[in-house]
């Protein structure tokens, strides 16, 4: 015979239907807590979707003079946006070169400058192009690597004014050229990992009847620089033609440029000349000596 259950002094057993009503509301109120939790969830979810969709529109109509802001920074304000329209991905400025901070040096490229850039997996493809000196868009392809970065250029041909080089302040603001710079590339590739940097392909850079404002000779002549990459990259000076002879060799050792040349003129245009191979080098007799690093 079961024995009968104790009852303390001061409390009362509840009733077995007590107890199912007790339960009942114990339920009754999870449920409710479920069910409110349940209809915060899309609204959580709209919220999240809204911020992501704001976001994505920032990104894709960013200004692009955030762009141009962050060059101008990265270049020692040597390469100045003027007149900037579009966004970050597709837009276009005027270019002005100067000497950097403090320089009153500057030159700017005639027309516009546009660009167009496309991420990707592999990096960020960026077409370049200027109404004055280029017939098609510059593609250079730049891609992240470890302490590092590779960017590879597509092969291109381009005429520049020689003038602009005046915006760089010392020593062509001094020279101030006249001319035409014609520029080509054939596989150029710049690498670059934890401070050293790597150039493979070739350059040539044709300087078309140059002038400057120290001699009355105009033209003095005609020139070719070729940079030709490698495990040590060199630069050449040539005369092409013309009363300034110029020839010269350098080398890139640790990232810097060791160069030496010469220059000099035809006898009959010595004096005419004269002032301005005091400028280029240190004078030899009739020669001046051009030395870099």
């Amino acid at each position: 015979m079961p024995a009968p259950a104790l009852e303390l002094p001061g409390t009362k057993l509840a009733s077995a239907p007590k107890q199912r009503r007790l339960g009942f509301a114990r339920n009754r109120t999870r449920a409710a807590g479920k069910r409110r939790s349940g209809t915060a969830s899309p609204w959580a979810w709209a919220l999240a979707g809204a911020l992501l969709g704001l976001l994505l529109a920032v990104l894709v109509n960013a200004p692009a003079r955030w762009l141009t802001a962050g060059v101008q920074q990265g270049l020692s304000g040597r390469l100045m946006f003027e007149d900037v329209r579009g966004t970050v991905w597709s837009g276009s400025a005027r270019l002005r070169l100067t000497g950097g901070a403090g320089s009153t040096d500057a030159a700017t490229l005639p027309g516009r400058f546009t660009w167009l850039l496309r991420p990707s997996w592999t990096g960020l493809q960026a077409d370049l192009n200027a109404d004055c000196c280029l017939q098609q868009a510059w593609r250079w392809l730049l891609q992240p690597r470890w302490a590092g970065f590779k960017l590879t250029l597509s092969d291109s041909r381009s005429q520049w004014p020689a003038q602009l080089l005046a915006g760089l302040g010392t020593p062509w603001n001094t020279v101030q050229v006249e001319g035409q710079l014609n520029l080509s590339t054939q596989a150029l590739v710049i690498e670059s990992t934890a401070g050293r940097t790597w150039v493979t392909g070739h350059v040539e850079l044709d300087a078309q009847r140059i002038s400057s404002r120290l001699s009355t000779l105009k033209p003095m002549g005609s020139y070719r620089v070729t940079l030709i990459g490698g495990a040590t990259p060199t630069l050449d000076l040539t005369t092409l033609e013309g009363a300034l002879q110029l020839s010269g060799h350098g080398q890139w050792v640790a990232n810097k440029l060791h160069f030496e040349g010469v220059a000099s003129a035809i006898p009959e245009r010595l004096d005419a000349l004269s002032n301005l191979l005091n400028i280029l080098g240190r004078r030899d007799g009739v020669r001046s000596i051009i030395k870099i690093g």
